[in-house]
């Protein structure tokens, strides 16, 4: 048993890992990571752009497709690599379905995420279809469709929920907005059901990006403030906050009632972006029950060998509406709405420059098609 596995059966944490690539899917190293207590798998183009540029582990699949459009190439890669990630969480995600239809707890895990193209992020109808799309084409049942939160995101969650398709709700920076998620997931729950889908099998999360905000506000603090790298624990605590409050709410417990899983909240971004902080600030200050925290690779192994739960500010009420409360004290110095608005832009803008620079290189891989005759096009 691995400190993972603890925190999964002794505080209700599911330790994801914010990595995918298909070196890990062919040579085993995803398998192992499950054995050690992985329960699931989140991605984005960044994380996809990365994986491309620094291996050649998909040059022979980019040039055996019949197509020389990087967008096509990327989702038929895209598609291949959560297709056998889900394959490899398999045994998890059925065991944790069997733990939801007997009770014993109120989410599944075992879930493999995919995102919809990032240039997608203002448009309701073409997220939507996307998600359809790549939820048909990986065709698995812990496949989770990462929808971002924008203004636009919102319908598109309800109605891709709507139809029986797990969502990952990302880019969530605001406690506001994460109270418009949560409203979002309970109608698409509730239009899933009048519809005839089963609820049991229907899971969300909803990832709060995590270490950007203290970037953020950091950077509007004079240094030596004691104020600086407090910020997005605090914002964490105010949402978990939020969390245990909606799901004793009516609206949320008549579908839980009807068998439906709880949209727990999940911490991304979760490395730590000053290197004077402690490296798994957004991890043992952030454990609680029904919760995930996808890690990356790093911030994985160092969980693995020193994670500690007794830290956390979360495990109790007090110290959760404590830690809440250090949002007060930025006081005028900083406009908290301001910030997150001006990250949920950024963000999309990130990812769309990352997707970008993503298809960039794999224009740069696809052979140069050949003319009929056979000689070079």
């Amino acid at each position: 048993m691995t400190r993972l596995h603890d925190l999964y059966d002794q505080h209700g944490q599911s330790p994801w890992i914010d990595n995918i690539r298909r070196d890990w899917l062919d040579d085993g190293t995803l398998a192992d990571l499950v054995t050690q207590g992985v329960r699931g798998v989140t991605s984005n183009p960044s994380i996809f752009a990365k994986s491309l540029a620094s291996s050649q582990a998909y040059d022979a699949a980019i040039a055996a497709l019949d197509t020389r459009d990087p967008e096509v190439v990327f989702e038929s890669l895209a598609v291949a690599d959560v297709r056998d990630a889900c394959d490899v969480l398999g045994a998890v995600h059925r065991a944790s379905r069997d733990d939801v239809a007997a009770g014993r707890r109120r989410y599944a895990d075992g879930f493999v995420s995919l995102e919809v193209s990032p240039r997608l992020a203002r448009d309701t109808g073409a997220t939507i279809a996307a998600a359809q799309r790549l939820a048909s084409e990986v065709d698995r049942p812990n496949v989770m469709i990462k929808i971002p939160a924008t203004r636009e995101g919102l319908p598109a969650i309800t109605e891709v929920l709507g139809q029986g398709i797990n969502v990952n709700v990302t880019l969530i920076f605001s406690t506001t907005r994460y109270g418009e998620v949560i409203d979002a997931w309970r109608d698409g729950l509730s239009l899933a059901a009048s519809r005839g889908h089963d609820l049991v099998g229907l899971a969300s999360v909803a990832s709060f990006f995590v270490s950007r905000l203290d970037v953020a506000v950091d950077a509007e603090l004079a240094e030596g403030d004691p104020r600086r790298g407090t910020s997005a624990v605090a914002q964490a605590a105010a949402a978990y906050e939020i969390f245990c409050s909606r799901r004793v709410a009516p609206d949320v417990t008549a579908l839980l009632a009807r068998g439906a899983q709880i949209q727990r909240p999940l911490w991304a971004s979760t490395s730590t972006k000053d290197p004077r902080y402690d490296d798994l600030l957004y991890v043992d200050d952030l454990v609680a029950d029904e919760t995930v925290n996808t890690m990356p690779d790093a911030t994985l192994r160092a969980a693995l060998e020193r994670l500690d739960p007794a830290r956390s500010v979360l495990a109790d009420p007090v110290t959760a509406a404590a830690a809440a409360h250090r949002l007060n004290a930025l006081g005028t110095d900083v406009d908290l709405e301001e910030v997150t608005v001006r990250l949920e832009d950024e963000g999309v803008t990130a990812f769309a420059d990352a997707y970008d620079a993503l298809l960039a290189t794999i224009a740069t891989k696809i052979p140069a098609s050949p003319s009929r005759d056979g000689a070079p096009a």
